[in-house]
């Protein structure tokens, strides 16, 4: 029986949380105190892997948004599926250090290549 996948390295830290923070209070108006639309990314090397991940997270209450690829300038690179699904939450740096770790051990109990991490920005109103 082969070896179990290794468990991904976490690469996004509670101190890099921390900066992101100060970051966007310095440089926008958004509103931490309010839910956020904060995306979440995975990959893989195969779509179906994906597909059924993303159902699973659906039914935790995530949207889906898209699986695709990346077009690579090096014809031979790897190019890994994405799947970016989004959440209406409200978080600080503790928090959102926690829901990443919910989210590198979900890639990691689906067999997913890796939790790539988050992205953030204000939930648009209807008119915009």
């Amino acid at each position: 029986m082969p070896d179990p996948k290794p468990r991904q390295e976490k690469t996004i830290t509670r101190e890099m949380l921390q900066k992101m923070f100060m970051n966007i209070f310095e440089k926008t108006d958004w509103n931490m105190l309010e839910n956020m639309l904060w995306g979440y990314f995975f990959t893989h090397h195969e779509p179906e892997a994906l597909e059924k991940a993303r159902d699973l997270l659906v039914a935790e209450g995530y949207r889906f948004v898209d699986i695709y690829q990346l077009e690579e300038e090096d014809p031979n690179a790897p190019r890994p599926w994405w799947l970016h699904v989004e959440k209406e939450e409200t978080h600080t740096p503790e928090s959102l250090d926690t829901r990443n770790d919910e989210l590198y051990q979900f890639a990691y109990d689906q067999g997913l290549d890796s939790y790539d991490g988050m992205d953030i920005g204000p939930i648009q109103s209807q008119e915009e």
